[in-house]
């Protein structure tokens, strides 16, 4: 699998796999135990992650350690890092006794994607064509992009009709984001269904685009 690149939100930004975070390019002084928080946190990004999580995640049962002393040392480390604050959160917020959520907008460059076989939902085979042609031709102009590297049609064609999950077609192709969208034809009118999913470093997707015309 090839590295993820960094997750910006606001002046910040975390590398997961090198453990830093960065303000204004300038790296933050935080400990590893606050950083594993916020990673925690980032790879699901408006989800609740509970404080049991957290214990099994970055304090183990075998680990002897006051868990809630440890948890909110690290939280309040990391507030002071990211210039935050539990009363009027900017990224990180408080769910008494449930655990934290991630709530700030996280920009995410995207450097590569596969655009999937459009699905024909007319019900009639014969208009499967418009299906494919338009999946080629916004595969053709993705393509123009510069720095945006694009999945040739023939290689993504292997996951058509199939359930591969969008998390495995981005593993095995390598890439950030994944488009797939639907054709549907009656009488003199089509409508078109484009939805753009953004794969999160190690665990998630999450539909960034939904667009119907």
């Amino acid at each position: 699998m090839k590295p993820s690149p960094p997750i910006r939100f606001g002046i910040f930004q975390a590398d997961l796999q090198a453990g830093e975070l960065l303000r204004q390019g300038v790296k933050v002084r935080l400990q590893q135990q606050p950083f594993q928080v916020l990673a925690a946190l980032l790879e699901r990004p408006a989800e609740v992650v509970t404080r049991d999580e957290l214990q099994r995640r970055i304090w183990p049962s075998d680990t002897f350690v006051d868990f809630e002393r440890g948890l909110n040392k690290a939280m309040n480390r990391l507030r002071d890092a990211l210039e935050d604050s539990a009363e009027r959160p900017k990224f990180i917020e408080t769910l008494p006794k449930r655990g934290y959520r991630f709530i700030g907008l996280i920009e995410r460059q995207i450097s590569s994607v596969a655009v999937l076989a459009f699905e024909s939902t007319s019900g009639d085979q014969t208009q499967e064509y418009w299906a494919d042609g338009i999946t080629g031709e916004l595969t053709t102009q993705l393509a123009r992009i510069r720095d945006l590297r694009v999945v040739s049609r023939s290689s993504v064609m292997r996951f058509k009709n199939t359930n591969t999950p969008l998390q495995e077609i981005a593993r095995q192709l390598g890439i950030d984001a994944v488009i797939e969208g639907s054709v549907a034809i009656s009488e003199n009118h089509m409508r078109i269904h484009v939805e753009a999913n953004l794969i999160y470093p190690m665990l998630d997707i999450r539909c960034i685009r939904r667009h119907q015309f």
